[in-house]
């Protein structure tokens, strides 16, 4: 007869596993990305070196957190024990995001004021 537990184990050490294939796919996504953003910011002519500072913190943080979200995964030893890792971890995204968003909308904001204080200042 077939141990339910055994099986379980099983499950969750497969399912850590895939978890964190498919983060080490999305941290050099992220990698990636990111690199394309400061390209980009690089050429707007109100980006600012402060402003692509803060996407590279907190495009870090992001990955950080998703790496940690992962390894709880993987330690999971029961269903409700994924639940309440998955709930947490969104909560934290929810707040994350709109703390960071607070941010760089402020970033843009001083940038801008910048520009229009100084409209000559990269020629």
């Amino acid at each position: 007869m077939v141990n339910p537990s055994d099986n379980t184990g099983r499950v969750l050490e497969q399912t850590g596993q895939i978890v964190e294939q498919t983060m080490n796919q999305s941290r050099e996504a992220m990698a990636q990305y990111f690199n394309f953003l400061q390209t980009a910011f690089a050429s707007f002519p109100m980006a600012s070196t402060a402003l692509t500072d803060k996407m590279k913190t907190f495009t870090e943080q992001n990955i950080a957190e998703a790496q940690q979200f992962a390894q709880n995964l993987g330690q999971a030893k029961n269903f409700e024990d994924v639940i309440r890792i998955q709930t947490e971890y969104m909560q934290n995204q929810f707040r994350a995001f709109g703390e960071q968003t607070k941010s760089l909308a402020e970033e843009l904001t001083n940038s801008a004021a910048g520009i229009v204080k100084n409209p000559f200042r990269n020629y």
